[in-house]
């Protein structure tokens, strides 16, 4: 079995990820924050996790904000 007991974002999907971040934040912060297209254009769940899955530099900036924020996000 593989492991991660150090990786902060095992066991999360990047679905739930993005519902946390869009429910805690909304797509306007998110936008500000992460100034990638899929946050400010026409935003949706779909179409955000969609362009994540098919970009892994947006992606990885999305995941960063979360491991960043995680603490605030947990909090709510």
């Amino acid at each position: 079995m593989n492991n991660q007991p150090y990786n902060p974002l095992h066991g999360i999907t990047l679905k739930a990820l993005v519902t946390e971040l869009v429910e805690h934040f909304g797509f306007d912060a998110l936008g500000k924050e992460i100034n990638i297209k899929c946050f400010t254009q026409d935003p949706s769940i779909k179409s955000s996790l969609t362009f994540l899955r098919k970009t892994p530099w947006a992606r990885e900036k999305v995941e960063a904000f979360y491991i960043k924020n995680k603490l605030l996000i947990q909090k709510k």
